[in-house]
């Protein structure tokens, strides 16, 4: 049951990177948000800004990864009398476990919000078998 706290603003993580980046850019770790369902789990980013021709979804090695970069060009030269949000790129990546269909692995981008579904893998279900 969810509990009724109030909204609250979330401060934006900044991305923790091992790697060397080929475009100097910052990159946020984007609020998320996973529930299961009976066949499979939803991930729900929050992307705020970004086009749906700038995400990059990945699978490699069971690791499921998420790219969602922001066209800078639009903050050029903008004067904001209040921000609560840097502009920045989004990165998130997360394990797979043997029970996701790596197949089966869905996405859409809604008003800002990517929620991506991570079917699960058919079990093989219990069977009498006959003695012929």
């Amino acid at each position: 049951m969810a509990d009724n706290k109030p909204l609250e603003v979330q401060e934006k993580k900044e991305l923790a990177t091992k790697g060397e980046k080929t475009v100097p850019a910052r990159y946020f770790m984007p609020n998320t948000d996973i529930r299961e369902t009976e066949d499979a789990l939803l991930v729900v980013m929050e992307v705020p800004g970004v086009d749906r021709k700038d995400i990059d979804i990945k699978v490699e090695e069971d690791t499921l990864r998420v790219e969602a970069r922001i066209d800078t060009a639009k903050y050029d030269g903008m004067e904001p009398l209040y921000t609560e949000y840097n502009v920045g790129h989004f990165a998130r990546q997360f394990a797979l476990s043997h029970m996701i269909d790596q197949q089966q692995i869905g996405a859409a981008l809604n008003d800002g919000v990517l929620t991506l579904t991570l079917k699960k893998v058919q079990q093989a279900k219990p069977r009498r078998i006959e003695i012929g």
